[in-house]
């Protein structure tokens, strides 16, 4: 083989008879190595079904035990569809890491109900419990075709300002999927190995038609022969081969040694194709690692729970049959004299089961009466097969117990419990008759967690950006149209200060910025949906991010009980003490807030912790940060001046007036008292001058 790869990696073409003679050798290994396995989940699977290949009335007597226990265990291990949770490792403020997470979230979601997920967890399920293996295969499709993915705002000013950008059609988008296809327990094969990291190569078979394969493979390869292959095998049950009559099983096989895929039909010694791998998974393996039941260290062949009480599951259907038997004995048998033939008729008049009240002429009475009455009829005792009977159900009472002793199935989980038993006692025995079914539930959750981690490997590193957007329904910008909206808002404000220049031209005077109104010296005002579009991260960024780091920068996980039936009681009682905590915490800190306002970010990150420990607290994560982050810039902005109530303006307002009619009556105080001063003033002035003109004229005039 060494040569092959060498010829491969140089760019030849492989050899499909080597590679197909290399491949059915491995094949046939495999199929020798779980040989004994697969026999015997055939017969277990009979067993389940009710197949079995003796159909005397006898053997058909059976006890349901396997199917009773399987649909026991079935709602208790899975009960409903896995919901994807696609969280950031680092919860952090990064708007590009939360759109991604978002986008890859939704589009997981999608994925698994176009897929019908539900459906193929449960097929796994029985799969799991009944074979003790079930796994899946994913796989990419696409297809393109002509999309427009036009980007038109429903603003009328949006379309007249940015007109150009609407309607914008791409050349072709991918119609992409993941496709999660269930693998039957017999149609998946491995490599021998200890442990799941030691497999080297992996293979399902896949029933194919002519035309399918004539599509996939091309008339160059069915015409070589590589296809002449039985359609089912001398050892198919009838039921497969009227299934797959017409049809060809073909093996995928990826070998992860030599990195490539393999394409064979079974028993056919030339290969139908060989590539590369059609995806670059973290991994390698289109499938997550099994469903695995019971297994040892030494192999991953596993052995399916029906082997450990299959020899009880015999003996109570060997009473069973032998109790149906004995029933069938409880029949009132009557031996009387036949030589007398004038009593016998009368004896088998009385004797008809279909005669309830019977009055029997009996001709010689006599004769009958000489005979002791009773005494000339017999009945065989049927007393000593009533105990028979009873011993029987007995024994086989005691083996159901020990079956359930055996599987862990308790009576609280098969809904039988005693009225005698108090509250507290049924709790108990709740708690721990559910402990041997933990791993069993813990198994299936893993497996379904690694189904989602494949889908959105594959989604992240395959979609593309329109097909992510399209499926979420969340719209992103691109760098060229960021990009476009801001060379916009330039030209805007350049032909604003165009006009300005041509009217200081003209003779009108220039305005200066302090004369200017704030709308006038802001930039352009944007549509609200614009708005929001910038604001956003872009398409480019997220893809950026998602191709470089799919899978290391996220934590795509599952919750632990979401594949099972959920108790209302307990998550009422999640959501009862989460708001308890959020109320009692809010309470407490509103306080401490009013008084020192530096220890509210403080606060905002320990409700944010506190938070992120209840589950039903996650859908209000982002809602907390958000409003978080409003208080803590609150907190440290500067507090306004207190206003005063309007009582204390009114106060405020009257002593205002009153002072002012204080200050004006005194102002008035002393302008009277000024005028009277002035007055007192002026008149002693005209006193004086009076008495100077007295004294004048009383003196002698000189000639």
């Amino acid at each position: 083989m060494e040569d092959e790869i060498t010829a491969f990696e140089g760019g030849e073409r492989w050899d499909p008879a080597k590679v197909g003679a290399h491949w059915q050798q491995e094949l046939e290994r495999a199929q020798r190595y779980f040989k004994a396995w697969h026999d015997r989940c055939v017969k277990i699977e009979k067993i389940y079904l009710d197949q079995q290949s003796d159909q005397t009335s006898a053997a058909k007597r059976r006890f349901p035990m396997l199917w009773a226990n399987t649909a026991v265990l079935q709602p208790a291990v899975y009960a409903r569809v896995p919901q994807p949770v696609v969280e950031r490792r680092f919860k952090d403020a990064d708007p590009v890491a939360r759109i991604a997470s978002e986008l890859v979230e939704r589009n997981l979601a999608y994925t698994g109900q176009e897929a019908d997920l539900d459906s193929i967890m449960r097929a796994v399920r029985d799969d799991f419990l009944l074979c003790a293996r079930g796994t899946v295969w994913l796989r990419y499709e696409a297809d393109f075709e002509p999309l427009d993915m036009g980007f038109a705002p429903s603003d009328p000013a949006a379309n007249g300002l940015f007109g150009e950008m609407a309607n914008r059609s791409l050349e072709a988008i991918a119609d992409e999927r993941v496709c999660i296809d269930y693998v039957h327990w017999s149609d998946f094969l491995h490599s021998p190995a200890r442990r799941w990291k030691d497999v080297t190569w992996v293979a399902r078979r896949v029933p194919m038609t002519d035309e399918e394969m004539e599509k996939r493979f091309g008339r160059e390869a069915m015409a070589s022969g590589a296809a002449q292959a039985a359609a089912s095998g001398s050892g198919a049950s009838q039921a497969e081969r009227a299934e797959n009559e017409g049809k060809t099983h073909v093996w995928e096989i990826w070998c992860k040694n030599e990195n490539y895929t393999v394409w064979i039909a079974d028993g056919s010694p030339v290969a139908l194709e060989v590539s590369e791998p059609p995806l670059d998974l973290t991994h390698f393996w289109p499938c997550p690692r099994p469903a695995y039941g019971t297994m040892s260290t030494s192999s991953l062949i596993p052995v399916p729970d029906y082997v450990y009480y299959q020899q009880q599951c015999d003996e109570i259907d060997l009473l069973t049959r032998r109790i149906n038997k004995l029933t069938d004995q409880l029949r009132l048998k009557v031996f009387y004299p036949s030589g007398d033939g004038t009593i016998s008729p009368a004896i088998e008049k009385a004797m008809r089961p279909e005669n309830d009240m019977v009055m029997v002429p009996i001709p010689e009475w006599a004769a009958f009466t000489d005979k002791g009455g009773s005494k000339a009829v017999v009945t065989l005792p049927i007393d000593e097969v009533q105990k028979v009977i009873v011993a029987c159900m007995a024994a086989r009472k005691q083996l159901i117990e020990d079956v359930y002793q055996i599987t862990g199935i308790s009576d609280i989980v098969r809904g039988d419990t005693q009225a005698s038993e108090t509250a507290t006692a049924q709790r108990i025995k709740s708690q721990w008759g559910s402990i041997r079914i933990r791993d069993r539930q813990a198994e299936l959750a893993r497996f379904a967690r690694d189904i989602i981690r494949l889908a959105g490997e594959i989604i992240c590193d395959q979609f593309q950006p329109e097909t992510l957007m399209l499926v979420s329904g969340i719209k992103l910008p691109t760098v060229a149209q960021k990009q476009q909206v801001e060379m916009q808002m330039q030209q805007m404000q350049i032909a604003a200060q165009q006009a300005a220049m041509r009217a200081e031209q003209m003779g009108q005077p220039a305005r200066s910025p302090a004369k200017m109104a704030p709308s006038e010296m802001a930039p352009p005002e944007l549509p609200p949906q614009l708005q929001q579009m910038m604001g956003q991260p872009t398409i480019d960024e997220v893809v950026q991010l998602l191709r470089n780091d799919s899978i290391r920068g996220f934590q795509i996980e599952i919750e632990t009980d979401s594949t099972i039936e959920p108790d209302e009681d307990a998550e009422k009682q999640r959501r009862m003490e989460f708001v308890q905590m959020v109320g009692g915490f809010m309470q407490q800190a509103g306080a401490m807030a009013q008084q020192s306002p530096l220890l509210v970010p403080v606060m905002v990150e320990t409700l944010l912790f506190a938070a992120r420990g209840f589950r039903a607290g996650r859908q209000l994560e982002s809602m907390l940060e958000q409003v978080g982050g409003q208080l803590s810039q609150a907190a440290s902005a500067p507090k306004p001046e207190p206003q005063p109530s309007p009582a204390e303006m009114l106060k405020l307002k009257t002593a205002e007036v009153k002072a002012g009619a204080e200050q004006r009556k005194a102002e008035l105080g002393v302008a009277q008292a000024e005028i009277e001063h002035r007055a007192t003033l002026a008149k002693a002035r005209s006193e004086a001058a009076a008495q100077a003109l007295q004294q004048i004229q009383a003196q002698p005039a000189y000639h």
